[in-house]
């Protein structure tokens, strides 16, 4: 059974805090509730076996009962993915941001099924799916090798890899919003293909399989809801309105 880990240290400024009233990000205001209530909800309602969120005093004092741990956050985003991944030793672990106001039950079941015999995974929904959700939404989507996509900040990992993962874990975070950088850390024959537009998402299974020791897949076809996250005011505004 996996076990849920939410990590909900990030924090906005400026604009974005003025109009959310707080510089958590896992707090902003969604109709009557807050952001990472949609993620909490989501994971309870796939049966996980507990729940950990990694944040600061507000966050805890907002989830209270709600969750089974409570890790205090560190300043460093890097560091937060660390002890997300430490929560439950040897556990497999539903890895998940608390920024993902679309997110549900339904899609996050399917994505789980899904990931089923895999050491790592994590949710990739179609562009013209992503778009046909999200209408007029701001641009969230790649592209490799011709194939378009949106990727979502959610991960099953199992057991045997997350040690692994733990190492790489700070390293990825800094370079997660950037398709170049990702391409960086899959090495330089992997990067030149990227810089040709050669770089097919099998590539990245392949490296990503060998360096973890067993298989890792991109789920295609995954709920848009996975996928979309909020980093910007405008992004936030979206998710508002059709809240």
């Amino acid at each position: 059974m996996l076990h849920a880990v939410i990590t909900a240290g990030g924090r906005v400024d400026g604009t974005f805090a003025q109009a959310i009233g707080t510089d958590v990000k896992a707090l902003a205001p969604l109709g009557s509730r807050r952001l990472i209530d949609t993620v909490i909800d989501a994971a309870r309602g796939i049966g996980v076996a507990a729940i950990a969120v990694v944040g600061g005093e507000e966050v805890r004092a907002h989830c209270g009962e709600r969750t089974e741990r409570f890790i205090d956050e560190s300043p460093d985003g890097g560091e937060n993915a660390r002890r997300a991944l430490r929560a439950f030793p040897g556990r497999d672990l539903i890895y998940l941001t608390s920024d993902i106001p679309f997110l549900d039950a339904e899609g996050l079941r399917d994505f789980t099924a899904r990931a089923e015999g895999l050491v790592a995974s994590m949710p990739l929904a179609a562009a013209q799916d992503y778009a046909r959700a999200f209408p007029g939404a701001p641009e969230h989507t790649m592209s490799l090798a011709g194939e378009r996509f949106a990727s979502g900040t959610v991960f099953v990992l199992r057991a045997p890899a997350v040690a692994h993962i733990e190492g790489l874990a700070g390293t990825f975070f800094d370079a997660r919003k950037s398709a170049w950088r990702l391409a960086t850390l899959c090495g330089p024959s992997l990067l030149i293909r990227y810089a040709l537009r050669r770089l097919h998402i099998a590539d990245v299974e392949a490296r990503a399989s060998g360096i973890l020791g067993g298989p890792v897949r991109a789920i295609r076809d995954a709920s848009p809801g996975l996928c979309y996250d909020i980093d910007t005011l405008e992004e936030w505004e979206y998710a508002r309105a059709r809240s």
